[in-house]
């Protein structure tokens, strides 16, 4: 008899990603000068960032099983926020957990949660700056991240509600991360199923409460938002906002290739940007190019909002002699001369 077929679809999942990791890794070894015949390549390193709730655990326990018969080595990491009491004792109990599903290395990384952003965001980027030098220190391939459809769906309405563009509606990219360090392998599969799988393995979860507190965006999308427009439109309409962020995705890449082939006609022989060749360009186009120059120029990507767009185009479009714009990380955006000069303030 099989495996259950929770435990089978979170396998299979997992074995494709890990089957794309080889073969990322054999590419990209293929200019490496030769090694001496008696000295073999290590084999590769994937990890599991784990939080010891029932999404995570199901990842884990499906690299656990997969892994070795792919001659793929499998570690684990939990990040402990400190964000409530006992979090480290919670993180230690993870790491056993790991340890006992047979990865190694797995280790517990405490990290300082700062204020920028709103507690969410600064959550965020304290943990994957943790998973990154997890990362570089073990010489990972891959880091593999348990976000499900469900989460993809919460993601695509955050970023309608944001009003941030198409961008934000393709949610999370199934591979992310310098040089694709970070996989998804169960953007398809929903977070019922990653449930049923740790529940018939007996494998034992964590519900953080956090997921569960009104104060928290997300947490009331999730148990108040998406309920309600199920109720309201019937089922499927988490599958529906998976299917959009994938069609989203794919329009945003063609749109990002496009502007970064515009951007070196839209400039003169100082590099600045010219208006009258800009405003030639669809504004979709336009904006992602002044978009990526507001961010060269030092503003955090996730705080410049489409109305800061807005505003530095309209110094293209409709020109009226307005002064200096204020971009977030202390930006600046103005037209002088003809040109469209964004810079530190």
């Amino acid at each position: 008899m099989g495996p259950h077929p929770a435990v089978a679809a979170i396998r299979l999942a997992v074995r494709r990603v890990l089957h794309d990791v080889l073969t990322d890794v054999q590419r990209s070894t293929e200019t490496d000068p030769p090694r001496p015949p008696h000295e073999q390549a290590p084999a590769p390193m994937v990890l599991v960032a784990c939080s010891g709730g029932a999404d995570s655990m199901a990842l884990a326990s499906a690299l656990a099983f997969e892994a070795p018969k792919l001659g793929i080595r499998a570690g684990g990491v939990t990040v402990d926020h400190g964000l409530q009491p006992g979090s480290d004792l919670r993180a230690a109990e993870v790491v056993v957990r790991l340890t006992a599903l047979g990865l190694t290395p797995v280790e517990s990384v405490a990290v300082d949660v700062g204020r920028d952003g709103g507690p969410e965001a600064a959550a965020r980027d304290a943990r994957y700056a943790a998973l990154d030098a997890a990362a570089e220190q073990h010489s990972a391939a891959a880091v593999l991240l348990g976000h499900t459809r469900d989460d993809q769906a919460e993601t695509v309405l955050l970023g309608l509600a944001r009003g941030s563009g198409i961008r934000s509606l393709s949610g999370m990219a199934a591979t992310s991360g310098v040089a694709g360090r970070y996989r998804r392998p169960f953007l398809h599969i929903d977070r019922q199923t990653a449930r049923k799988a740790c529940m018939v393995q007996s494998l034992p979860v964590w519900d953080d409460p956090h997921n569960a507190d009104p104060a928290y965006t997300r947490s009331r999308l999730r148990h108040e938002g998406l309920p309600a427009l199920e109720k309201a439109l019937g089922k499927g309409v988490v599958e529906a906002l998976a299917r959009t962020a994938q069609l989203s995705r794919d329009d945003a890449d063609a749109l990002d290739t496009w502007a970064a082939q515009a951007e070196t006609t839209v400039r003169d022989a100082a590099g600045l940007l010219e208006c009258a060749k800009l405003y030639a360009l669809p504004p979709a186009v336009r904006r992602r190019i002044v978009r990526r120059a507001a961010i060269e120029a030092g503003a955090p990507a996730g705080s410049l909002f489409a109305r800061h767009i807005e505003e530095v185009d309209r110094l293209i479009t409709g020109w009226r002699g307005q002064g200096v714009i204020n971009l977030p990380g202390k930006v600046v955006a103005q037209r002088q001369g003809g040109r469209l000069v964004i810079r530190q303030g």
